[in-house]
């Protein structure tokens, strides 16, 4: 009897120490956010796959830092880059900087097809014959080559007047032809709910209501690096002068601005990128151009366009001092471009609102100040910790190392000394060239030499370098914990050993980390799918503009 009971007692207690284990499984995730019980996952996953990557730690070393290592002249990729969508052939012929939406392909090729129609008109001046060549080039790249001096075309079309200021403030010299080639507008894009709760909450579907319903964070909101958009710089002036219409860099703009930027996720480095982030359901709002929203469908049935800001009135104006046959072959051109023929095929491209606010005049050195004011507080003086993940496989060898290299060592004095920065480099293995540690003048030492000791050989083993990243990130930032998570890839793209991208896809989707892909002559498709992962962006660095590319990538970033 005594046996039976201690051995009732005995499953008793076996039963009862079973309950307590699947009670803890089945509560340790309540009160957590369906955000805390993914991120849980991932570090959990994370931890299994790091078990199966072999890594090994370089021990760092000094090398010396040149503080100015190239001018903005030298970054500057040839202008060859940049294609001539129109070439003319006249003894007189006039270069023209302009801005894709007008000199692209179809519809926004609206001034290619003006510039081959003058072309074919047979325009003479003084018996020689007279034609346009059109370069597509955004407005900002136009004016870093102005401003440097590297090259200068005869005239200049932007999107609007802020680049003019900003160049003129330069000392670029630069005179009016045309107040406006065509007409467009930028606008905010909402969708349809968001506009129901923006005219329930505050009367109106308006860009102030925008901009309040972000600090309110009631909706999210995504827009593009003012340093290269258009829009994106009309967005952050639009932003700066809801919160003071007197001095947008006052420090009550200031403060405001902060309020506005606690609830914006990212900013997108392309426009491409916010829309992808878009259509994935991660933006209630985004902003574009009305040319490019009316002329698509998918946009247009799906959200309701807002315009804000200055008008976007594609100017023209003649740059340095042209001889008088081009300055009077440039006025021929713009008479052409503004006549009702060529206005009535605009209208057919989707130019046909100018709804800007006429009455915003900006100093090209607020402009200058706006951007600067953007980069200090669009991370709320929260640093970054970011690793640089950079591929050292044998399909990496010669001119793409050398170029990874250059562009790194040269990118590396757009980083801001209050960020965090380390280095992984991966072939079979991973290696941590550089651990994590704020990117002061000895650490800039350290990485520099990381950099240049780096050699190539091996297989591909991208996700399990990723991997690896992500754990000493994750590290650093319980160091650090009021910061916030990047990371950059740079490789060709292949992958052929390792862990895979279905495996790690989760862990970083889960984590947060925004992953940047630099792709040195790659297969862009594969760099493309790991930076979608969280809305990133992917950049086809190509040996001449690479380093330039990325002095903008870490400009807006770092």
């Amino acid at each position: 009897m005594k046996n039976q009971n201690i051995k009732k007692f005995s499953i008793l207690i076996v039963v009862f120490v079973i309950v307590i284990f699947v009670g803890i499984l089945l509560t340790k995730n309540i009160g957590q956010s369906s955000h805390e019980k993914n991120y849980s996952k991932a570090v959990k996953n994370l931890n299994r796959y790091l078990k199966d990557i072999d890594v090994s730690t370089s021990t760092p070393t000094k090398s010396n830092v040149n503080v100015s290592i190239k001018t903005l002249k030298d970054e500057l990729p040839d202008i060859s880059q940049y294609d001539l969508t129109v070439k003319g052939s006249g003894v007189i012929d006039i270069e023209i900087f302009s801005s894709p939406e007008k000199s692209g392909e179809g519809t926004d090729g609206w001034l290619n097809e003006v510039a081959k129609n003058f072309n074919k008109s047979n325009q003479v001046i003084n018996g020689k014959k007279v034609s346009v060549s059109i370069r597509n080039i955004s407005s900002g790249d136009a004016v870093d080559y102005l401003v440097s001096g590297k090259y200068v075309p005869q005239a200049f079309a932007p999107s609007n007047e802020l680049w003019i200021e900003m160049a003129k403030a330069q000392s670029v010299n630069l005179t009016k032809v045309s107040d406006s080639l065509v007409k467009n507008t930028a606008g905010v894009l909402l969708s349809e709910k968001t506009r129901k709760t923006l005219e329930s909450k505050y009367g109106v579907a308006n860009i102030d209501a925008v901009i309040q319903a972000t600090v309110n964070n009631e909706i999210v909101l995504g827009y593009t690096n003012p340093y290269a958009s258009s829009t994106g710089l009309n967005f952050l002036l639009t932003t700066l002068n809801y919160f003071d219409s007197v001095d947008p860099l006052s420090d009550k703009a200031k403060s405001g601005f902060q309020s506005f930027q606690q609830n914006i996720p990212f900013v997108s480095y392309i426009t491409m990128q916010m829309r992808t982030a878009a259509e994935d359901g991660s933006l209630d709002a985004f902003i574009m151009e009305y040319q490019t929203y009316v002329n698509d469908k998918k946009l247009k049935d799906n959200y309701t366009f807002i315009p804000f800001g200055v008008p976007h009135n594609n100017p023209l104006y003649a740059c340095g001092t042209l001889t008088s046959e081009q300055t009077q072959a440039l006025q021929l051109f713009s008479n052409y471009a503004e006549s009702s023929e060529s206005q009535n095929l605009a209208n057919t491209y989707g130019f046909t609102k100018d709804e800007g606010d006429k009455s915003k005049v900006y100093s090209g050195q607020t402009l200058l100040q706006a951007q600067q004011l953007w980069k200090e507080e669009k991370d709320l003086g929260k640093p970054i910790i970011a690793t640089f993940v950079t591929d050292v496989s044998g399909s990496m060898a010669g001119i793409p190392l050398a170029n990874l290299k250059k562009s790194l060592i040269n990118g590396s004095q757009y980083v801001n000394q209050n960020n965090y920065i380390g280095l992984v480099s991966y072939s079979s293995d991973v290696t941590v060239e550089l651990p994590i540690n704020q990117f002061d003048i000895t650490q800039r030492s350290y990485f520099n030499s990381a950099v240049q000791g780096l050699s190539a050989n091996g297989n591909t083993s991208t996700f399990d370098a990723i991997l690896v990243a992500a754990d000493l990130m994750l590290k650093k930032q319980a160091e650090v914990p009021d910061s916030k998570l990047m990371m950059f890839v740079l490789s060709d793209g292949e992958t052929n050993s390792g862990h895979s991208l279905n495996e790690a896809k989760n862990v970083i989707k889960n984590l947060d980390i925004p992953i940047y892909t630099i792709g040195y002559n790659a297969n862009i498709s594969a760099l493309e799918e790991i930076s979608n992962i969280n809305e990133a962006a992917s950049i086809d660095a190509e040996s001449e503009d690479v380093i330039y590319q990325l002095r903008n990538l870490f400009n807006s970033n770092l």
